[in-house]
């Protein structure tokens, strides 16, 4: 009993060095959660007798579609200027030039929408006016063919406009870190700007709903700030492969002869210890922020058209809460068989 004492004692106090060199030296970002993982790894180890895991890198997370897979074509609306001014009473005729001047063309993708969304409700707007009634048959046919164009497109625009952004394909970028424990810079904010996103989508179509192009282009900066897509994936790839690595750990002590024998304490007592540690502290932060953030992403994008084939595959593969093969879903499997490994631990060494 005093040498399984020893050996408990001995990997705390390694444990415990662990943690107090990453408190004096500091851990870059996303490196500090693999360590608290790393040191779980060893504690655990240490006490089931038996050396350190070899550890292997976790794959890379995957590549956001190119832009002609992931956006929509929106075919260009071309009316002469006279046609535009002979539905003056519509008030579209200044919208549109502002639209093909140098400024309006090189217009980011979020003030595009903004002007279709403008445009779409001047032209429905009018279209329920009395206007149409003073305009001669073509002017009429062609208001009405308008109204309709820009309807159907406005879903298409709005799609675009976030799948074209470069804030948005930068939240998945590969050039990105874990996400590191206690980093919370600017991720209520991105909370925030997709919950406007959200409503704004679902309220394009409703002429109530105030779109205010200043409050766009803040919750996209808010999502400049940093790639927090990508962080939480490559946390969630990489904390399933360290739990997938302890979970060997007690797969091989479970088929040892010497099972019980090796522990240091007995293993309720051992498993009570490891589970008070970072390593399980950051597990459940980590769950806890990647769901929530999954399942804003998921209601933005079920406000939307249904998506393209290669978005469509990239989110069933990387950002679902139910694909076993998800990162989200494969950690959680990861922490159950850990969970069950140690009932049958306790079940052999009580």
């Amino acid at each position: 009993m005093a040498s399984r004492r020893y050996r408990w004692s001995e990997a705390k106090r390694l444990l415990t060095a662990g943690m107090m060199a990453l408190l004096v030296t500091g851990c870059g970002n996303g490196e500090q959660g693999d360590a608290k993982l790393i040191e779980y790894q060893r504690a655990l180890a240490e006490a089931l007798g038996q050396p350190a895991p070899e550890r292997t890198a976790p794959p890379n997370i995957g590549a956001f579609p190119e832009r002609d897979e992931r956006l929509f074509e929106v075919a260009e609306t071309r009316e002469g200027i006279l046609n535009v001014y002979a539905l003056r009473d519509c008030h579209i005729t200044q919208l549109v030039a502002a639209r093909n001047n140098q400024l309006g063309r090189v217009a980011p993708p979020s003030q595009q929408w903004i002007y279709e969304l403008e445009l779409w409700r001047r032209l429905h707007a009018c279209w329920h006016s009395d206007v149409p009634d003073s305009l001669s048959d073509a002017n009429r046919e062609r208001l009405e063919r308008l109204t309709l164009i820009k309807t159907e497109q406005l879903p298409k625009v709005s799609w675009n406009s976030l799948f074209d952004s470069d804030e948005w394909v930068r939240s998945f970028s590969r050039a990105s870190s874990p996400l590191s424990p206690n980093d919370t810079r600017g991720i209520e904010a991105q909370f925030e700007a997709l919950a406007w996103l959200h409503q704004a989508t679902l309220n394009q179509f409703n002429p109530e709903w105030q779109h205010d192009s200043a409050i766009l282009e803040n919750h996209f900066k808010s999502l400049r700030s940093r790639p927090l897509t990508a962080e939480l994936l490559r946390a969630l790839v990489l904390a399933g492969q360290r739990l997938a690595e302890a979970n060997t750990l007690l797969e091989q002590s479970l088929a040892a002869h010497n099972t019980c024998r090796a522990l240091s304490v007995s293993s309720s007592e051992l498993k009570r210890r490891l589970d008070d540690t970072p390593a399980s502290a950051w597990l459940d932060d980590l769950d806890q922020l990647a769901s929530r953030w999954l399942v804003a992403i998921d209601a933005l994008l079920e406000s939307h058209l249904e998506a393209p084939a290669a978005v469509a595959e990239y989110r069933r593969r990387w950002l679902s809460l139910e694909q076993p093969d998800a990162p989200l879903p494969a950690l959680r499997r990861a922490r159950s068989e850990h969970q069950q490994h140690w009932q049958a631990l306790s079940a052999r060494c009580p």
